[in-house]
C-alpha cells in the first residue's frame, strides 16, 4: 500500500526534531565541561598570613645583623593533576516507530529508484531496436530502389533495341516492296507492249468496256454515306497488279464529295477487289484513273 504525501511529511518532521535535539545535547555538554576547569596561573606559590594592626616600630636598640642569607628558591610547582573529563550524555534513542518509518521509506525510494533505473534500460533498450529496425528498412528501401532503377535501365534497353529492330525490319519491307513494285512495274510494262504489239494499236471499244466494269464493282462495294447528293464527280487513281489486286487506291482532284465520301470511294476499291481482269488482258494496265460517278441511281 502506497504512503500518502502527510505520511511523508511526518517522517521527515520527525527526523528534523531528532536531529536538532542531538545537536542540543552536545552542545549543552560542550559548555558544561569549559565552566568546571580551573585556572592555573604560572610561577611560585606565595603563602601570606594575616597579622593584627601594626603600630610603628620602635627604635631598635639592637646591633645592625649581618646581611641575611638570601632565602632558598622554592620548589617548582607540582603538575596539576589532569581532572576527569565528564561524560557526554548519549543522545537518546529514538523512537522505535520513527526509525520503523524511515526504514520504509528508504526502502520504498530504493525500490523507486530501481524501478527508475530498469524503465530507463527498458527505453533505451527499445530505442537502440527501433533504430536498428530504421536502418534495416533504410537499407532495405535503397537496394529496392537500386532494383527498381536496374530493372528501368534494362526496359529502356530492352525498348531501344525493339525500336531498332523494328525500324530495321520495316526498312528492310519498304525495300523488297520496292523492288517488288519495279518488278511488277516491268513484267506490266513488256505485257502491255506485247498487248499493243499483237492488236495493233489499243481497242477503244475494250478500254471503255473495262472502265465500266470498274465502274460497276466499284459501286456494288460502295457504302454511300447519307451525305452524298446526286452529281458526285471524283477522279479516281487506282494501282494494280496482274490478276485485278490492288495495291493502292486514291481520289484526287477534281472532286466534288466532302472527305468522308472520299474515303468511302477509296475503300469501296479495296473491296472490289480483285477488279475485273480476265477478257480485259489486252486494255489491262498497272496504273489507271478514271472518273468515278454517282447521279442518284443504285
Amino acid at each position: 500500500m502506497m504512503e500518502s504525501f502527510a505520511d511523508k511529511l511526518r517522517a521527515v518532521v520527525y527526523a528534523v526534531l531528532l536531529h536538532a535535539a542531538l545537536i542540543l545535547l552536545i552542545g549543552i555538554g560542550l559548555w558544561w565541561t569549559r565552566e568546571s576547569r580551573v585556572v592555573v596561573m604560572p610561577g611560585p606559590v606565595i603563602e601570606a598570613s594575616l597579622v593584627g594592626p601594626t603600630s610603628a616600630p620602635k627604635p631598635s636598640t639592637r646591633k645592625p645583623r649581618t646581611k641575611p642569607t638570601p632565602p632558598k628558591p622554592p620548589p617548582p610547582p607540582k603538575p596539576e593533576e589532569a581532572k576527569p573529563k565528564p561524560d557526554t550524555v548519549p543522545p537518546p534513542e529514538p523512537p522505535k516507530q520513527d526509525l520503523i518509518e524511515q526504514q520504509r521509506v528508504a526502502a520504498l525510494a530504493e525500490q523507486k529508484a530501481d524501478q527508475l533505473k530498469k524503465e530507463q534500460e527498458e527505453k533505451r533498450r527499445r530505442e537502440q531496436i527501433l533504430l536498428e529496425q530504421e536502418k534495416q528498412e533504410a537499407e532495405r528501401q535503397k537496394q529496392l530502389e537500386d532494383v527498381r532503377k536496374q530493372l528501368a535501365l534494362a526496359e529502356k534497353k530492352k525498348n531501344l533495341e525493339k525500336e531498332r529492330l523494328k525500324q530495321l525490319q520495316d526498312r528492310r519491307l519498304a525495300e523488297q516492296e520496292n523492288a517488288e513494285k519495279e518488278r511488277m512495274q516491268e513484267l506490266l510494262d513488256e505485257e502491255a507492249r506485247q498487248a499493243q504489239t499483237g492488236a495493233g494499236g489499243q481497242d477503244n471499244d475494250l478500254t471503255a468496256r473495262y472502265a465500266a466494269a470498274i465502274q460497276a464493282a466499284v459501286t456494288q462495294n460502295w457504302n454511300r454515306p447519307e451525305s452524298v447528293p446526286p452529281g458526285l464527280r471524283c477522279t479516281l487513281r487506282i494501282v494494280q497488279i496482274p490478276g485485278g489486286d490492288v495495291i493502292s487506291a486514291n481520289v484526287t482532284s477534281p472532286c466534288n464529295a466532302d472527305p468522308a465520301a472520299r474515303v468511302s470511294i477509296e475503300q469501296a476499291v479495296m473491296r472490289a477487289a480483285p477488279l475485273p481482269y480476265r477478257g480485259y488482258e489486252k486494255v489491262f494496265s498497272r496504273e489507271i484513273t478514271f472518273n468515278f460517278k454517282y447521279d442518284g441511281q443504285g
